[in-house]
């Protein structure tokens, strides 16, 4: 077995792993970080942008939300479910972070809503190009792991963690494996867990979440993700906490879809008829711009699935006049051809988008039952043709009747960001046992430890996951550099 010396030992590479990494490299501490893939950044590769409140750059902007301000919505949003202690500190630090940041060199576009009634605090990392582009934090994981290694860290790539050491009650290390197989034992007085959650562990997520990967949840399935770290931690005697989905909803098929279809697909991101397998509305449609409530509400049907509808008098109007819901991710003012795209992802053997020519048609293919189908939809275009909806009480705009063939329908599935909490941590990030005493030595930050939504992605003020995660993961390598330094004396 290998030896190895360092301070504070890092499990993973990713987001929140790379910012405890230099953060307590900073602060004077010997860092290591030990990674199961070959490239830092995980998850962090696959998003856009970070949640902050007030940042020199939403100052610059002259937007007026405060951290006061945005700790309430985050409370009243999570019914007081969550620590409040911990998303006050993920809250305050959160400003400071994004000039952290581009102290490194990472740079941002200026601060986004994802739809409208939404606060302006994601902030987006500029792509390659140096405009917005999806995946562009991608970009920004390349800065932080340049930064890391500028101030020593040590990053072992495919050399996973497999166990933290323990001695008299503190934590003393980790033992990991090098990609030949030998294991390395590594001595260090703290170590920081960020392995990422368990979004690629199917039997974990059914265990946890009750739902079942492939058949009525689908997420971004980042390979590797099978909660290493969760794991890990619960051995070495923490409290199991706030197991859960991030969840949105989505077409059951990967990011962007068949053949990168993603902006023709948004047309049925709109807030058109909505219909479950019975054939019935269950939801005003409005809610969709919402993914994190329309996958509640789509997750309470049968089948966990539902159907949005749309005629051909409105794909014409997406078509040449543009969509009613615009978002950061889907910016186009209008689609491209709804009809090819469908047709192309049904060529490739995709099954969830629909063309018919008559409503009887469209229920046969979908499985929706036809007799309801009908009636709702007879209900829901008189509804139109008086402006008034009294099942549900969507707004008069948004109330486009469904009368003219073709009929177009995508079906919905929940679907996941990524899995939710499984470590409980206190406000310092500092590991806690089922006594909610701390476990000396050992934190976790990001989605191991995010515990902080009680099972509803906060939409209002985007950008939270992956600032949690670089907040977190600041605030663990800060306090973990503070605990080497003290453990020291």
């Amino acid at each position: 077995m290998k030896q190895l010396q360092t301070e504070v030992a890092v499990v993973a590479g990713g987001t929140a792993g790379l910012a405890a990494a230099i953060a307590a490299a900073e602060n004077g501490a010997r860092v290591t970080v030990f990674e199961k893939a070959s490239t830092t950044g995980g998850t962090g590769n696959m998003g856009m942008g970070l949640f902050a409140v007030e940042s020199r750059l939403q100052r610059l902007k002259q937007i007026s939300l405060t951290g006061e301000e945005a700790f309430k919505l985050f409370m009243d949003y999570t019914h007081w479910r969550v620590d409040a202690r911990l998303v006050k500190a993920f809250i305050d630090k959160s400003g400071s972070t994004i000039e952290w940041l581009e102290s490194m060199g990472v740079e941002f576009i200026e601060p986004a809503a994802y739809f409208q009634g939404a606060n302006f605090t994601w902030h987006i990392v500029k792509g390659p190009t140096g405009s917005f582009a999806p995946q562009s934090s991608a970009v920004m994981m390349k800065v932080m792991t340049d930064r890391a290694r500028k101030l020593g860290v040590n990053i072992l790539l495919q050399t996973p963690a497999k166990k933290i050491l323990k001695k008299e009650g503190r934590v003393a290390g980790v033992i990991a494996e090098d990609k030949s197989g030998e294991e390395i034992q590594a001595d260090a007085r703290a170590v920081i867990i960020a392995t990422g959650g368990f979004s690629d562990n199917p039997d974990m997520i059914k265990k946890y979440t009750g739902y079942e990967w492939g058949k009525d949840l689908f997420s971004f399935r980042i390979p590797g993700l099978v909660g290493d770290g969760i794991r890990m931690a619960w051995e070495a005697g923490a409290a199991e906490e706030g197991i859960n989905m991030d969840m949105v909803c989505g077409l059951p098929e990967p990011y962007g879809g068949p053949g990168g279809a993603a902006i023709e697909l948004a047309t049925f991101r709109q807030p058109n008829l909505m219909v479950n397998l019975l054939g019935e509305r269950f939801m005003n449609e409005e809610v969709v711009a919402n993914t994190t409530f329309f996958g509640h509400a789509v997750a309470r049907q049968k089948n966990r699935c539902a159907f949005n509808i749309v005629d051909e008098v409105t794909k014409k109007i997406y078509e040449e006049k543009g969509w009613d819901y615009l978002t950061i991710v889907f910016p186009n003012t209008k689609s491209g051809d709804i009809e090819a795209t469908i047709k192309k992802a049904q060529e490739q053997g995709y099954q969830n988008l629909f063309i018919a020519n008559s409503l009887e048609e469209l229920a046969s293919k979908t499985g929706i039952n036809a007799d309801n189908l009908r009636k709702t939809v007879d209900e829901y275009n008189q509804a139109c043709e008086t402006g008034r909806d009294n099942l549900f009480f969507k707004k008069a705009k948004y109330l486009r009747s469904v009368k003219q063939p073709k009929f177009y329908a995508a079906k919905y599935v929940p679907s996941g960001y990524g899995t939710l909490g499984g470590i409980k941590i206190n406000h310092k990030t500092e590991v806690m046992t089922r006594n909610h005493d701390v476990i000396p030595g050992l934190y976790a930050a990001g989605t191991d430890a995010n515990t902080v939504y009680d099972g509803s992605y906060i939409f209002i003020l985007p950008g939270n996951t992956m600032g949690f995660a670089v907040n977190s993961g600041r605030i663990a390598g800060e306090n973990a550099a503070e605990y080497v330094k003290s453990a020291g004396k």
